[in-house]
């Protein structure tokens, strides 16, 4: 039931952060505020999945 995902930045697009979630709870794309290392700062993170 549970999903892998990855955490895109939303300005360089790089994937930094992975993590997972249960779709039958939350089916819509998890949207985080987190530090992209390669932007140096903190960026809108958005659900992406993992290939």
């Amino acid at each position: 039931m549970r999903e892998l995902i990855s955490f895109a930045c939303g300005q360089c697009g790089r994937r930094n952060y992975t993590g997972d979630k249960n779709k039958r709870n939350t089916p819509d794309k998890l949207v985080f505020r987190k530090y992209c290392r390669f932007c140096r700062t903190h960026t809108e993170h958005r659900e992406d999945k993992i290939k």
